[in-house]
């Protein structure tokens, strides 16, 4: 992968985490039944559990109609040309990465939304003692928080442009 572009490092990564979520999901949905057979335990703290979420990351903005539904599905896709065209400029092998998780998760989700109607999630993680839960989740969203980790990560260390070297003044 040494002769690879940022941009072509950055689409690869795009295309294997697309597919790695919406395997898992249909997995989990078409083989394992997992919404016939109920939650699966894994672990004294995790488990498979189907949830149909009709809104964004955490259960915010909940959009049960047609519109709505539409509408988080037309602001992923442009979302994800711009966070494309951006990564088509990307210098850095890092930033190209970070950008590829959360347009393959974005576009994940995206297609959650028009095929079914709502993001499928499913894993789920609580204390033992079931006193604290966290949300369900799925493999886009962790690709996205991993790239949002990235790119934060790479903005603090890259820093802001000196305009100095760039010509500009």
């Amino acid at each position: 992968m040494n002769g690879l572009s940022p941009f072509r490092l950055g689409l690869i990564v795009t295309v294997l985490g697309l597919v790695l979520d919406q395997a898992s999901k249909l997995w989990l949905l078409l083989g394992v039944r997992l919404a016939e057979t109920g939650p699966i335990p894994l672990a004294p703290f995790a488990e498979l559990r189907l949830i149909w979420n009709y809104g964004i990351s955490y259960g915010f903005f909940q959009a049960e109609s047609d519109v709505g539904r539409w509408a988080l599905f037309a602001f992923s896709i442009v979302a994800s040309v711009a966070l494309t065209v951006w990564m088509a400029k990307a210098e850095s092998r890092l930033l190209a990465v970070s950008l590829g998780l959360v347009v393959g998760g974005a576009i994940g989700n995206a297609i959650d939304r028009a095929w079914w109607g709502a993001v499928i999630d499913f894993a789920h993680l609580f204390l033992p003692d079931r006193s604290r839960s966290w949300y369900v989740f799925n493999l886009a969203d962790v690709w996205i928080v991993v790239g949002v980790a990235g790119l934060l990560y790479d903005s603090l260390v890259s820093g802001p442009k000196d305009a100095t070297k760039s010509g500009s003044s």
